[in-house]
């Protein structure tokens, strides 16, 4: 089976917004108070509340007085949050999350309809009381519909996730090229194939509307709280963040998709992203550029098309490394753009030497898992003939011939 996700656009009337906006409502009131509850059970006994046992408190919640108009909201909508939140708290204690937070009514707003969507002559239809919503659906909605995520941006706009899932088996590919991609902030990515070393510039999105950004939030921050000018005005500053945004995921979007139509594996480096924002003063920079979603991307795309995309170590000295020896330099600082190899005396570009050793360490791990690829655009091997100084010898993706002794 396989899974899918088409995002559409969503025109509710006026008085389906009154309806939507009741049910983000709900939704956030029982996930604050779903997670407050779980945070006093756990203090009190030291364990947290499963699914179920919040789930159940849903009964006499719609009963009392205070909080019977929970019962005007869609019933698996809140079970859907409950799930969410649970999840939320698994990806927690394994270490792939933060500890899940409270929601604002200011952000983001968003619900889930696990069952019951259906796609009525171009517009969706939504379970409950909100019934058909009119929608720009730029695409055909293939196979079968398993959850809807209804969503609505700072800026006004409302959009639906649908998720869907196709029979089918994952295709594999296992011919075109091997793509080596190094990452990085002057060149957004120095990618090779082989025979060719390509450079695509960092757009620096953020950066392009750093002077209107700034203005207009210190015009909003003039304004006064609660009052409605400020709330208006709200909806401006979260239009020049959306066109950040788009247009980031514009570039990420079409970049990938360059990569992963004539490939067969795209190889890129494992990134401590979390660890490298700790620098302040690149911190602002390397959030703007979007790597994780850039490898998200590519992920997601290669999957789809039966692809591979490698992951390599992130402590892997592809900058320190001379990719046509081997020879391996002790330091190389970041301000050192080209050099020179003190062994063959090969002259390196620093990106570009580096997303070289990056194609040629993936290939050598596919080899290593027995992966059936086609090295397409040359030799890896070291020309010189001399030994690699790395643990492992380097493999030769298209020479069957072995490394002569150095």
């Amino acid at each position: 089976m396989l899974h899918k996700a088409v995002q559409v656009r969503l025109y509710p009337s006026e008085q389906q917004q009154i309806l939507l906006a009741q049910t983000f409502g709900c939704s956030r009131w029982w996930w604050n108070y779903a997670l407050n509850k779980s945070i006093e059970t756990y203090k009190e006994t030291g364990k947290g509340l499963s699914q179920v046992a919040l789930n159940a408190l849903l009964p006499k919640l719609k009963k009392e007085k205070d909080t019977e108009w929970l019962a005007e909201c869609y019933s698996q909508v809140l079970q859907a949050t409950t799930l969410n939140l649970t999840t939320a708290y698994k990806n927690f204690f394994a270490g792939r999350a933060k500890f899940p937070r409270v929601k604002s009514k200011n952000g983001k707003q968003s619900i889930q309809y696990p069952q019951n969507v259906k796609i009525v002559k171009g517009s969706v239809k939504l379970p409950g009381n909100v019934g058909v919503v009119k929608a720009k659906i730029h695409r055909p909605i293939e196979g079968t519909i398993k959850t809807v995520t209804v969503s609505k941006t700072p800026s006004g706009k409302y959009f639906a996730s649908i998720l869907t899932e196709v029979k089918g088996e994952n295709p594999i590919v296992s011919e075109g090229k091997i793509y080596g991609v190094d990452l990085g902030l002057k060149h957004f990515a120095v990618v090779t194939d082989g025979e060719k070393v390509s450079k695509y510039d960092n757009p620096k999105h953020l950066a392009r509307h750093e002077k209107n950004l700034k203005r207009k939030q210190q015009k909003l921050a003039r304004k006064k709280k609660g009052s409605n000018s400020r709330f208006k005005y709200r909806k401006v500053v979260a239009k020049v963040y959306e066109r950040v945004s788009n247009s980031r995921q514009d570039f990420l979007h079409k970049l990938s998709y360059k990569l992963v139509s004539d490939s067969q594996a795209v190889i890129v480096e494992n990134l401590h992203v979390k660890g490298m924002v700790r620098n302040h003063n690149l911190a602002k920079a390397i959030s703007d550029c979007g790597w994780g979603t850039f490898t998200n991307f590519l992920a997601y795309k290669l999957q789809r098309k039966g692809a591979k995309l490698v992951e390599i170590n992130r402590w892997f000295p592809s900058s320190k490394l001379c990719s046509n020896c081997f020879y391996q330099m002790s330091e190389m600082p970041l301000d050192v753009r080209e050099w020179a190899c003190p062994y063959c005396g090969t002259d390196h570009d620093r990106d570009g030497n580096a997303a070289i050793n990056i194609r040629t360490e993936g290939i050598r791990m596919l080899k290593a898992e027995g992966s059936a690829v086609s090295a397409v655009g040359g030799e890896v091997r070291p020309k010189m003939g001399r030994k690699s100084n790395l643990g492992h010898s380097p493999l030769i993706t298209e020479a069957p011939s072995a490394y002569a002794a150095g």
